[in-house]
């Protein structure tokens, strides 16, 4: 079941649901809740995947995501004049609010494109869209430029939406990806 605006807002004064900084009434559709881009960003460095010709990437259970993504990209801060992404050019984002998606909720989510970005090429995951139970922190985001035209990314511009879904009940496991936030 998909959680309308207003559950989507009961959820978040109970606490069901956390997002930090919480939307404004203007993110809210129907059934889903946009986010906006964070200033953090992550380009691919050409110069140093040039040099892995031949190199092949064995993602499997000893692959270790953030040690390869810190080797072969480069950490951008977007400032007000933005980033322009070219027709076919891939980069690593976050959106800048937080979610919070307590085990005991029973909601899981998705993260989807907004339709007005889409149309003009903008892509915002690879094949990734599923937010499981108990996931905690920023979403990472793959922006993809499937488009004709430069598109320019700029801090806090609305970048994707989430769609709210409950489950069918409490999993007994919740998020333990490699995208785990670290508790301090």
């Amino acid at each position: 079941m998909i959680l309308t605006d207003r559950e989507i807002q009961v959820f978040l004064a109970n606490r069901q649901i956390t997002i930090k900084p919480t939307p404004d009434a203007v993110r809210y559709s129907s059934t889903s809740v946009d986010l906006t881009l964070a200033k953090q960003f992550r380009v691919w460095d050409f110069n140093q995947i040039d040099k892995t010709k031949g190199e092949v990437i064995e993602p499997g259970p000893k692959f270790k995501y953030a040690e390869f993504r810190d080797k072969y990209t480069k950490k951008k801060i977007l400032t007000n004049k933005g980033y322009v992404l070219a027709p076919n050019d891939f980069v690593l984002a976050w959106t800048h609010e937080t979610i919070d998606l307590p085990n005991h909720s029973r909601i899981a989510a998705r993260v989807e494109g907004k339709s007005s970005l889409s149309r003009l090429g903008l892509a915002v995951h690879v094949t990734a869209p599923t937010i499981h139970a108990g996931f905690e922190g920023h979403l990472q985001l793959e922006l993809c430029n499937h488009g004709l035209f430069s598109i320019r990314l700029t801090p806090g511009m609305p970048i994707c939406q989430l769609i709210f879904e409950m489950t069918l009940g409490t999993p007994a496991k919740g998020y333990s990806g490699i995208f785990l936030r670290q508790k301090k």
